[in-house]
């Protein structure tokens, strides 16, 4: 097994972009969903309700500085390194306060999402705090959903699209198209032989990082969109819900915690344990 896929996330629901390396930080990898669009309450906002996000290219140069990308539009850069005001936001279960730099990227998101938002950055990654049922006192995190890295596997994700295809052959449908990684938004692919061996994973090594598995990932209607034309289906939740269902969600990838500082590389190895 080798790490065979990178995925850093600027800012929340934003397109993702791949990178041969990434330095781990305690709260994720660095650059990775730093950033977040919140509405006029502080409230995060998703690519769940506002699919438009996934048309964003979002380019990280140095902590606090981003650039934004989008059809349609003039690109806008942003620098939080100043004396940004500090607002309280909101995402899931967690209350904290982040940077708010730009009105001109407020401007920028409002017009593509036609709704009143805010563009906030995580100055301080310290200031949130990881499920304590599923972590440590001292694990944080970033604006990820909930833990700092999500992993996910090809031998995996080549079987859930032979379920999908036999699943529509048996209803009489064409044999659809395979769903790609991105559907997923993992920050590491795994290329390995055995679908679902990391269910078992209590703890692996990425090169020279060691990682404890926090959770197995539970999925969202988010996987449901096709991030370049937006239009949605009912795939890969329809057949994650026949082989892939307890506890009354459907599971797809894993979520892990840093135990150790360092870089990774496509192409290194992967030891589980």
């Amino acid at each position: 097994m080798y790490i065979g896929e990178l995925n850093v996330y600027p800012v929340k629901s934003t397109r993702g972009h791949s990178v041969e390396s990434v330095d781990v930080e305690p709260w994720g990898l660095a650059a990775d969903r730093r950033w977040m669009v919140v509405d006029a309450s502080g409230t995060v906002v998703t690519a769940r309700v506002f699919s438009r996000l996934l048309t964003v290219t979002a380019t990280h140069h140095s902590p606090g500085r981003v650039t934004l990308e989008r059809p349609g539009a003039e690109p806008v850069s942003v620098d939080a390194t100043g004396d940004a005001e500090l607002v309280p936001v909101t995402i899931w279960r967690s209350q904290l306060k982040a940077a708010h730099p730009s009105p001109e990227a407020d401007r920028w998101f409002s017009a593509l999402l036609n709704h009143d938002v805010r563009l906030v950055w995580l100055d301080e990654p310290t200031r949130r705090s990881v499920n304590p049922a599923h972590g440590r006192e001292s694990d944080r995190v970033s604006f990820a959903d909930g833990y700092p890295v999500l992993l996910t596997t090809t031998s995996s994700l080549r079987q859930l699209n032979d379920w999908i295809v036999a699943d529509a052959l048996d209803r009489g449908e064409p044999a659809p198209d395979p769903l790609p990684m991105r559907r997923f938004r993992p920050n590491v692919v795994i290329e390995n032989d055995e679908p679902f061996s990391e269910d078992e994973w209590t703890r692996v090594q990425l090169g020279d990082v060691t990682f404890r598995v926090a959770k197995p990932c539970a999925r969202c209607v988010l996987t449901t969109i096709d991030p370049d034309t937006l239009l949605k289906g009912r795939e890969p939740i329809r057949t994650l819900a026949r082989y892939r269902r307890w506890d009354g969600k459907v599971w797809f990838g894993i979520n892990l915690i840093p135990d150790s500082a360092g870089t990774l590389h496509v192409g290194s190895p992967v030891v589980p344990h």
